[in-house]
């Protein structure tokens, strides 16, 4: 699954925030309006353009359905607010989330979610198996992480990152999956895939009968197909469309 830079970088400064700060508002929502949320509890985050290393992230105790450009929080590496804000963060959040930015500069986006598929499949000893097309394209780039209980301590980094090394797919062992983009779009898309292949998987196996595994060779081009198939676009393809539905079922994201 390619994953395009963001075409913000053309933009100056404040219009490339803005337009960051808009795009992470949406797929907030979009979490939402797909039913990935938890409550308050999972974070999508993304770094601001510029030498700052400044991250936007979503203010601790507002739904995500709620959430908007201008309400979003500006932190520093250390997770320190870089501008006045009512909300504060949630700890556990940035810990993730900022061990992958600072190990990763394509990490323009990442997202984390506690979907209610995906914790179930996370917690299945071989996780996710190559039962349909959605997750041959996340089994090309997918690694685990082990759970060590809620994520508040600096000294899981090395191990988050060392663990998901290169790849796009994080499989959080008993706890949720992550997805990285070097767009928010393609951060948002890449997690459709994830979360659809866990509910195929999981509906799948209820049926109770044998279960045909995709091949290795077929897994092995996921990459190829998926830029035929996207013009290579990437999640940026869908992006637009995503936008128009989020207009027209929950607008207001861009204030």
């Amino acid at each position: 699954m390619d994953l395009q830079t963001s075409d913000v970088a053309t933009l100056d400064p404040i219009a490339a925030e803005r337009r960051l700060r808009q795009d992470l508002a949406a797929c907030y929502r979009l979490v939402a309006l797909y039913g990935w949320e938890d409550l308050i509890f999972t974070h999508i985050s993304a770094r601001v353009p510029g030498p700052e290393h400044h991250f936007l992230i979503n203010p601790y105790g507002m739904m995500f359905h709620e959430i908007t450009a201008s309400s979003l929080v500006k932190v520093d590496q250390e997770g320190r607010k870089v501008e006045p804000s009512a909300y504060e963060i949630n700890p556990a959040g940035f810990v993730i989330h900022s061990a992958i930015h600072q190990a990763r500069e394509d990490a323009q986006c990442v997202l984390h979610v506690h979907s209610v598929n995906g914790v179930a499949v996370s917690a299945q000893e071989e996780g996710l198996l190559p039962l349909s097309q959605h997750s041959m394209f996340v089994l090309a780039s997918l690694a685990y992480h082990d759970y060590e209980g809620v994520a508040l301590e600096d000294d899981e980094k090395p191990r988050l990152v060392r663990d998901l090394g290169r790849r796009r797919f994080l499989m959080l062992r008993n706890h949720g999956l992550l997805t990285v983009g070097r767009s928010v779009a393609e951060a948002f898309v890449a997690m459709y895939f994830m979360e659809t292949a866990c509910m195929i998987q999981l509906r799948a196996q209820a049926g109770g009968g044998p279960l045909r595994r995709i091949g290795d060779g077929i897994v092995a081009s996921a990459e190829r197909q998926w830029d035929i198939v996207t013009r290579g676009a990437g999640g940026g393809l869908a992006w637009p469309a995503l936008l128009r539905k989020l207009d027209a079922r929950n607008p207001g994201w861009r204030d």
